[in-house]
């Protein structure tokens, strides 16, 4: 499958303006022969936590939502786009044990299909800096899998992908694919460099990183989007500006890696809960 990975800059709370950018983009991306638009974390309504939880009415989001998926269905082209969502307060956490009791915002991802159907939904786990403490909350669930065109795909969003347990929770549910909507600042360039190849080569997975590119509200967006096949290789990688990226995964190089070092069954999860509780 041709997956393209949209790096933009979004215009906080101007969703017109975040709508026209995926929608040219999945345009684009349809008409290279794309069968996915991955695009980067929070972009329909912008990266600006704290603005988001003060000004955002939650009553948009079902329209927000609806007109995605008429961009998805328009251009034949799958899509998967990242909003906050409001969350139930039992089942949801403040970045530790304690439940949250009242009504609080998560960051989701969702992962729409060519008809612009629903077929995958993830809200974020690890929260980054004070800004999305503040605004949102960690949720608890493990990473999903589906099957998309014949891939086995999975989502998590942002500094979720620098934890490993988080990737190999996806892997060991037979992700073959990872899609991890960002929204980077500068100064982290090890991440999409270093961080993201050692993830897809430590778990065996594709996986695409879609970033912000410019400034939004006090952030200063990295760019660097990339997509990392199942030995590390590097399949495609942005510059700091806009792009639109294209590149080719698949479920042969998967297995290959997988039958080539065995990571994933020799894997000795039991072993290394022992070593935890030694530690503790």
């Amino acid at each position: 499958m041709l997956l393209s990975v949209l790096q933009a800059n979004a215009s906080v709370m101007d969703v017109e303006a975040n709508l026209r950018t995926i929608d040219d983009a999945a345009q684009r991306a349809a008409h290279a022969g794309a069968g996915l638009l991955l695009t980067p974390e929070l972009f329909p309504v912008g990266y600006a936590p704290l603005r988001l939880h003060a000004e955002l009415d939650p009553a948009t989001l079902p329209g927000i939502r609806e007109r995605l998926a008429e961009i998805a269905r328009s251009h034949g082209i799958g899509l998967v786009y990242s909003l906050p969502a409001l969350a139930s307060g039992e089942e949801t956490h403040d970045g530790g044990e304690s439940p949250v009791a009242h009504s609080a915002w998560n960051i989701t991802a969702t992962l729409l299909d060519a008809t612009g159907a629903e077929i995958l939904n993830y809200a974020k786990v690890h929260l980054f800096g004070p800004e999305e403490l503040k605004a949102f909350v960690g949720a608890q669930e493990p990473p999903a899998v589906v099957d998309f065109n014949g891939i086995r795909t999975s989502m998590l969003i942002c500094y979720d992908v620098e934890f490993p347990e988080a990737v190999r929770a996806a892997a060991t549910r037979g992700a073959e694919l990872l899609l991890v909507p960002t929204a980077l600042s500068a100064g982290f360039e090890n991440v999409p460099q270093v961080l993201i190849r050692a993830r897809a080569l430590e778990s065996q997975l594709n996986v695409a990183y879609a970033n912000h590119s410019g400034n939004e509200d006090i952030y200063n967006f990295l760019g660097g989007s990339v997509v990392a096949g199942p030995d590390g290789s590097l399949l495609a990688a942005a510059g700091e500006s806009a792009a639109l990226l294209f590149a080719e995964v698949g479920t042969e190089t998967v297995k290959a890696a997988r039958d080539d070092v065995p990571y994933l069954r020799e894997r000795r999860p039991d072993l290394y809960n022992r070593w935890e509780q030694r530690g503790s």
